[in-house]
């Protein structure tokens, strides 16, 4: 037993070693300037990438090729990006009022630009984090990369096998794939992979889109072609940040620009001086729960409040979406769509011109009759970009000379979370945000209680949070020690250290806002990354993240308006 618990511990600390290597690595390197990523610079993060085999990369340790991995990964870069030599990470440096049309990737709102077929451009406006996840991603691809051409070059000289010039034949025709063709080229795939064809014809429908049927060849043939020149001439992939990125970076230029115009849209509309809640979740929960009864009451006469949330989730839902949303405008709304960067659109309800009567959550309707609050919804931020944008908001508004302090009544922040302990759908209550890799820890009381939210159809944990650097760094040792520790952690997410952190500092040390400015915290499990096969490159949620989310949300409304 003795032994067992030294190996993992060991192995625990191998692992939160590498995950400080990697973050110090990055930092050095952006301050840099550039990198090659399977050059010596590039050598401390594929190591500790290796070292680690983070869950969601799968089998990047060993010989055959990661499939999950890969899809996660090329959902969240720019498509082409396997065709590119030069990656270059910039400021928003004005290419949206230029000739060339933004590429953005699947899972992650980011603009980027295909300057020319070599060049690669990714605009980062959300901070640090979004770098991190970048460079993870990118070394992730490019290791893989090298798995491939290692299995198709037979010698120095540059011979390929038969394999590689049946891909290559079949990715470089100008027509149209037979099935029989394509079934050939998924054979020679196969083999160059590592993997059977049947597990390639699983997945190979997940990579296609409508332009690029047989995306999944051409990914693996550009990832194989750009390895091969690396070790034959030498041509090594070369990522650059931008001079402008590197000045800019960390002065919370986005998140000031973000704030200044949620603080003027108040003043202008006279809410100003009115007790604001923020409210931190996606942009349909809160505007759901307040208008949907009302909104549908013709189209779902009898249903259960959960079912009809349910349907307004579905993808192919849309004209009962905007049935909502017109509702919502008409009952005091007001819609922010960002334009600073930050990708965090914002909604604000002015409680005074809401029908409570209309509403399924019980309210106290004398009380937000004489203080007429306001709520402030504002989209997910993205790792450290979430003390940027809180820290901003909450600073004093300054008009004519004169600074006016908001009247912020509470934050409560509703987000997506990997579990230690139970499943996905699952809510966790945390009660401290503990940042890894340091000691920093930020306890709170925590305006929601376990009690809240039990016996509604959902497990309900509380405990200590852990704020990582970036989920795609993530293993089970490290998860199992944090699990198994006195830190008593039940889940892992990247913002709530930041939040707390902003809010802290308003509160308590700048005093721009009440000491006694109420906090919520309350995730769902979005994947449990000691399961196998619940990690995140395992897929969405489906349906099953909609009953807890509903429930955090309502349960917040319910505080707020009692």
């Amino acid at each position: 037993m003795k032994n067992k618990k030294h190996h993992e511990r060991t192995r625990a600390q191998e692992s939160s070693n590498a995950i400080e290597r990697m973050y110090i690595t990055m930092r050095h390197l952006f301050n840099r300037g550039f990198y090659k990523p399977m050059g010596i610079s590039g050598e401390t993060l594929r190591q500790s990438l290796l070292l680690l085999r983070p869950e969601i990369y799968g089998s990047i340790g060993e010989e055959k090729a990661e499939l999950a991995g890969l899809l996660y990964v090329i959902d969240r870069l720019p498509q082409g990006i396997e065709e590119c030599t030069f990656i270059n990470l910039t400021s928003d440096e004005g290419y949206s009022n230029s000739h060339f049309k933004p590429i953005i990737p699947e899972k992650r709102k980011r603009n980027c630009y295909r300057i020319d077929a070599e060049q690669m451009n990714i605009e980062i406006t959300r901070g640090r984090s979004e770098i991190y996840d970048i460079l993870t991603h990118l070394t992730f691809l490019f290791v893989e990369s090298h798995k491939i051409s290692n299995r198709v070059l037979i010698h120095e000289e540059g011979a390929t096998t038969r394999d590689w010039e049946k891909l290559e034949k079949a990715v470089l025709s100008k027509k149209k794939l037979t099935q029989p063709e394509r079934e050939v080229a998924i054979t020679h795939m196969a083999n160059i992979l590592g993997r059977t064809f049947n597990e390639l014809i699983s997945v190979y429908d997940d990579f296609a889109t409508p332009t690029q049927p047989e995306r999944l060849l051409h990914i693996v043939y550009w990832l194989g072609k750009l390895a091969i020149e690396e070790q034959l001439d030498n041509s090594k992939r070369t990522i650059t940040f931008s001079p402008v990125l590197r000045e800019r970076l960390g002065h919370h230029i986005h998140g000031e620009i973000w704030a200044d115009s949620i603080k003027d849209t108040l003043y202008k509309n006279g809410l100003l001086e009115r007790p604001i809640h923020i409210i931190s979740a996606n942009m349909h929960s809160v505007m759901n729960t307040l208008f949907a009864p009302e909104a549908l009451k013709i189209d779902f006469p009898k249903k259960d409040v959960y079912e009809v949330y349910e349907h307004l989730s579905k993808k192919e839902n849309q004209d009962i979406r905007n049935k909502v949303t017109i509702t919502a405008l008409e009952s005091g709304m007001t819609f922010i769509e960002d334009t600073s960067g930050t990708n965090i659109d914002v909604q604000i309800f002015d409680t005074s011109k809401i029908d409570f009567d209309k509403i399924d959550i019980k309210a106290n309707n004398e009380a937000l009759k004489s203080k007429k609050p306001i709520i402030l919804v504002m989209d997910y931020a993205f790792g450290e970009q979430a003390y940027e944008t809180i820290d901003e908001l909450l600073k004093p508004y300054k008009v004519k000379g004169s600074k006016i302090l908001l009247n912020v009544e509470s934050v409560s922040i509703m987000g997506k979370a990997g579990i230690l302990e139970g499943g996905k759908g699952d809510i966790m209550i945390p009660s401290a945000h503990i940042f890894e890799g340091t000691a920093d820890n930020y306890p709170f009381k925590n305006e929601l209680k376990k009690e809240d939210l039990e016996g509604q159809g959902v497990d309900v944990y509380e405990g200590a949070m852990i704020t990582v650097l970036g989920t795609s760094l993530q293993n089970k040792d490290i998860l199992k020690f944090f699990y198994n520790s006195t830190w008593n952690v039940i889940g892992l997410e990247m913002e709530g250290a930041h939040y707390q952190k902003a809010i802290q500092a308003a509160s308590k040390v700048r005093r721009s806002i009440s000491p006694d400015v109420k906090v919520r915290y309350a995730y769902y499990a979005s994947d449990n990354p000691l399961e196998t096969g619940s990690t995140l490159a395992s897929g969405g949620l489906g349906t099953t993240g909609v009953r807890p989310t509903y429930l955090i949300t309502r349960k917040i409304l319910e505080q707020l308006f009692n």
